[in-house]
């Protein structure tokens, strides 16, 4: 009797560890009301290797034609890149020391530049050297991407279209985390002053999120999800059968009749 009664307890046990249900909620623990502190927002900035496009603009446009690339005009931002109607906007490459060449102004150093930054320093110059009194100029980042990869419903490389681009609207962009993702361990991957550095970011914390330098993503970060244990049951020969509360309710069942039929 004894010996059915453990039976019975363990097959029990085996049903209700099946049962439990994974953690897949974000910001779990956010009270009502609450206020959480954040990183201080992260504004795109130049960085070598980036391409810009840059519109100087003036009450005479022949004036401003002269600090203006062959090719400039209003454009549409695509997934790919910048274009006006069937032709390739001209931009500016930041070189590997952070500078680019400006016509007439000649070269100028804009690492580490948001874009108002870029436009108020370029304008600043023309109308400082008398070169163009009403100058307005206007700065936009081409080609700037980061990637998802991993447990998301769609992975691949998006564009940065706007500033102030975050984690969650990277992940929204890949169409959230699928059921499999795990929701505690997010990877940001960043390369910076030529270190590869690593982020983790629990979603099910907001504290954890907000508060990680990742939460702002730079031009180029990859975003990683990783699945979750019973994702990776799935490449076992056995796959996640051992994990199925059926499975064991049934050996539990065969294993207590074995026992009544040899302790009877």
């Amino acid at each position: 009797m004894k010996i059915k009664k453990l039976i019975v307890a363990a097959a029990a046990l085996l049903i209700m560890s099946g049962c439990t249900t994974e953690k897949v909620g974000y910001f779990q623990d956010v009270q009502s009301g609450e206020v959480i502190q954040m990183q201080p927002a992260r504004v795109v900035k130049a960085q070598p290797g980036d391409k810009l496009s840059i519109l100087v603009s003036s009450k005479n446009p022949q004036l401003a034609y002269l600090y203006n690339l062959p090719i400039v005009g209003h454009y549409e931002t695509s997934t790919s890149s910048a274009t006006l109607g069937n032709s390739r906007i001209a931009s500016y490459k930041v070189d590997e020391n952070g500078d680019i060449q400006f016509p007439i102004l000649g070269k100028l150093h804009i690492a580490d530049m948001t874009r108002a930054e870029i436009a108020e320093t370029i304008r600043t110059q023309l109308v400082t050297q008398d070169l163009l009194k009403d100058a307005t100029v206007t700065v936009d980042f081409l080609d700037l991407y980061f990637s998802v990869m991993g447990e998301v419903k769609t992975p691949g490389r998006f564009l940065i279209d706007h500033d102030k681009t975050t984690l969650l609207d990277a992940l929204s962009r890949a169409g959230d985390l699928t059921i499999y993702g795990k929701r505690d361990n997010v990877l940001v991957m960043r390369e910076e002053n030529g270190k590869q550095m690593t982020y983790r970011i629990d979603l099910s914390n907001a504290a954890s999120l907000y508060n990680s330098p990742a939460f702002y993503l730079k031009q180029e970060d990859i975003v990683y999800v990783e699945p979750n244990e019973r994702r990776a049951r799935e490449a076992t020969p056995l796959g996640n059968s051992l994990a199925n509360p059926s499975l064991w309710v049934s050996v539990a069942s065969f294993t207590m009749s074995l026992a009544v039929l040899i302790f009877k």
